[in-house]
C-alpha cells in the first residue's frame, strides 16, 4: 500500500497526486508553496468571447476574452484582464491552476498560505500601530498631569538679603520737624546760657 502522501486522489474523475505533505516537508519553514502549474491542454476546453465593460471597440467588438473549462472537474474560469487574447489565455490558465490547487490542497494551497501570511502581517502592523498610539496617549496624559501639579513659575530667582555682622543701621530721617527739640523749656535755658556768656564790647 502506498503512503498517504503518494496516494492518488480522484476528484470527479480527475486523478491528482496528493503530494502536498511531501512538498510541505521539503520546503523550509516560512517558505511559500510553489506556484501551481496549469493542467494539460487535453483536459481543457477553450473558447473566446467578446468582452464587456470599459475599453472601447477593442473590448466590445473583438473576441479577446478567454473562457476555460476543466473537463474532469467542471471548473469554468474567464479572463478579460487585458486587450490581448494571448495574455488573457495565459492569465486564464493561471486562474484555473489556482482553483485546482485550492480544490486539491485546501488550507495547504498556495493561495491559502499567502492569505494567511498577509493576514498575519496586517494583524502585526495593526498591533504595532495600537501600541504606538497607546504609548503616545499615555505620554500626553503624564505630561498634562505633571503641568497641573507644578507651582506657578516666577520671573526669576528671589534674591536673599545679604547677612551683616552687626545690627542694621536705620536710615537717617529726612523730616526736619523731627530734628527740632521737643522740650521748649530746655531750649530757652540753653538760649539764656548763651546770652550770659556773651560779653559786650567796650
Amino acid at each position: 500500500m502506498l503512503p498517504a502522501a503518494l496516494r492518488l486522489v480522484p476528484v470527479r474523475g480527475f486523478v491528482a497526486r496528493a503530494c502536498f505533505s511531501v512538498a510541505a516537508a521539503v520546503r523550509g519553514k516560512g517558505a511559500l508553496p510553489p506556484r501551481p502549474k496549469p493542467p494539460p491542454e487535453s483536459e481543457i476546453e477553450e473558447s473566446y468571447l467578446r468582452g464587456s465593460g470599459p475599453g472601447g471597440q477593442k473590448i466590445n467588438k473583438t473576441s479577446s476574452a478567454v473562457q476555460l473549462k476543466h473537463i474532469p472537474t467542471g471548473i469554468v474560469v474567464k479572463s478579460q484582464a487585458t486587450r490581448s487574447r494571448s495574455q488573457n489565455r495565459t492569465h486564464a490558465r493561471e486562474i484555473l491552476a489556482r482553483r485546482l490547487d485550492d480544490l486539491l490542497h485546501g488550507q495547504q494551497s498556495r493561495s491559502a498560505v499567502v492569505g494567511q501570511v498577509k493576514k498575519k502581517r496586517a494583524d502585526s502592523a495593526a498591533k504595532k500601530s495600537r501600541r504606538k498610539y497607546r504609548k503616545l496617549d499615555e505620554d500626553k496624559a503624564a505630561a498634562a498631569a505633571g503641568q497641573h501639579q507644578e507651582p506657578a513659575a516666577t520671573d526669576g530667582p528671589r534674591l536673599q538679603p545679604a547677612a551683616t555682622d552687626g545690627p542694621r543701621r536705620q536710615p537717617a530721617s529726612t523730616d526736619k520737624a523731627a530734628d527740632r527739640p521737643h522740650n521748649t523749656a530746655a531750649a530757652a535755658a540753653a538760649l539764656g546760657r548763651d546770652r550770659s556768656n556773651h560779653t559786650p564790647r567796650s
